[in-house]
C-alpha cells in the first residue's frame, strides 16, 4: 500500500506542472491584457504610459520567461501581487474570501449527500414503480434546468415577488447593530437561496448514481440468499445492501473537493456573495493574471488530491488495484 501511495503522489507533480503550464498559456493568449483593461476608459493615456505599465507587470518579457518567474515564486508559495489597483498580495485576497466559499459549499455538500442518498435508495427499492418514475422525472428536470436560470427565477419569485428572502450579499444593511441571534437569522436568510441552488445543481446526478449502484447490489446472489432465508426486507436493504452500495458513492466525496471552491462561480456572482467564485470572476474580467492563476492552482491541487483520495478508497476496497492487477 505504501508503494502504491508513493507512486500516486509522485505522479501528481508532473500533472500539476502540466496544468499550470497549459492554464498560464491559455489565459495569456486570451484577448485583452491587464494594461488594456485598466486604460480602456482613459483615452488620454499615452503609449509610453502603457509600455511602463507592461514593464511594471512583467508583461514585456517572453511568455516562457514570465512562466519561469511565476513558477519560481510558486515554489516559495508566493502567488505574486494582484494587477488590481490595490496591488495586494494574491494570497491575502484569497484568505479573505475562501472561508465564505468553503462554508457555503460544505453546507451544500452535506445537504446534497443527505438528500441524494435516501432518494436514490428509495428509487432503487421501488424500482419501476410510480414512485421511481416520479423521482426520475425530478432527476431529469434537475439535469436539464440551467443553474443560473433557476437562480434568477428563485430571486424573482422569492425575493422580488413574495419578498420572503434577500437576493444579494450575506448581510443586510445595518445588521451589525442587531443582537447575536438577529445577525444569525439575517445571515441564514441570505444563505437560503444560494445553498438551495448549489444543492439542487448536484442532487440529481448523485441520487441517480446511488440508485444505479443500489440496484446493482440488490441483484447480487447474497442478497437473494438473505431474502430466501427469511431475513426482513428492511434488514436486507439497510444492513446488507446499503453497506456495499455506499462504497462507490463515498469515493465521490474525493471528487467533490474541487467543488468546495470551484463550484461557486455562478451563484456567488449572481447573489453577490463575496467568496472565491466572485473573486475569480472579477479576476477573469479584469485579466488579473496572478489572481486567476492563484485560484486555479488551488483548484487544481484540490482536484488532484480528490482524485488521489478516490484512488486510495478503491485501492483499500480492492487489493488488485494496489497490487497492480486491476
Amino acid at each position: 500500500m505504501a508503494n502504491y501511495l508513493i507512486k500516486r503522489i509522485l505522479m501528481l507533480i508532473p500533472l500539476l506542472l502540466g496544468i499550470t503550464l497549459i492554464t498560464f498559456t491559455v489565459i495569456h493568449l486570451a484577448p485583452g491584457e491587464p494594461v488594456e483593461m485598466q486604460t480602456a476608459m482613459s483615452p488620454k493615456v499615452s503609449a509610453q504610459s502603457r509600455a511602463r505599465l507592461r514593464e511594471f507587470y512583467g508583461l514585456d518579457k517572453p511568455l516562457h520567461v514570465q512562466y519561469g518567474k511565476w513558477l519560481g515564486n510558486l515554489s516559495r508559495l508566493d502567488f505574486g501581487r494582484s494587477f488590481a489597483p490595490d496591488n495586494r498580495p494574491v494570497l491575502d485576497k484569497i484568505k479573505e474570501r475562501i472561508p465564505i466559499t468553503i462554508s457555503l459549499n460544505v453546507i451544500a455538500l452535506i445537504l446534497e449527500f443527505g438528500l441524494a442518498l435516501p432518494i436514490g435508495i428509495l428509487a432503487a427499492v421501488h424500482r419501476d414503480t410510480l414512485l421511481d418514475r416520479a423521482i426520475s422525472v425530478f432527476v431529469f428536470v434537475g439535469f436539464a434546468v440551467p443553474t443560473f436560470w433557476l437562480a434568477l427565477l428563485c430571486m424573482y419569485f422569492f425575493g422580488v415577488k413574495l419578498s420572503w428572502l434577500p437576493i444579494s450579499g450575506i448581510h443586510s444593511l445595518g445588521s451589525e447593530q442587531l443582537p447575536f441571534f438577529g445577525r444569525v437569522l439575517d445571515l441564514g436568510k441570505h444563505l437560503v437561496l444560494p445553498i438551495a441552488i448549489a444543492t439542487f445543481g448536484s442532487l440529481a446526478g448523485l441520487s441517480r448514481y446511488m440508485r444505479s449502484t443500489m440496484i446493482e447490489v440488490l441483484s447480487q446472489d447474497y442478497i437473494t440468499t438473505a431474502r430466501a432465508k427469511g431475513v426482513k426486507e428492511r434488514v436486507v436493504i439497510y444492513r446488507h445492501a446499503l453497506k456495499n452500495a455506499l462504497l462507490p458513492v463515498i469515493t465521490l466525496l474525493g471528487f467533490s473537493l474541487p467543488a468546495l471552491i470551484g463550484g461557486s462561480v455562478i451563484f456567488e456572482t449572481i447573489f453577490s456573495i463575496p467568496g472565491m467564485g466572485q473573486l475569480f470572476y472579477q479576476g477573469v474580467m479584469a485579466r488579473d493574471y496572478p489572481l486567476v492563476m492563484g485560484i486555479l492552482v488551488i483548484g487544481a491541487c484540490l482536484t488532484l488530491i480528490g482524485n488521489l483520495l478516490a484512488d486510495l478508497s478503491y485501492a483499500l476496497a480492492d487489493p488488485r488495484i494496489r497490487h497492480g492487477k486491476g
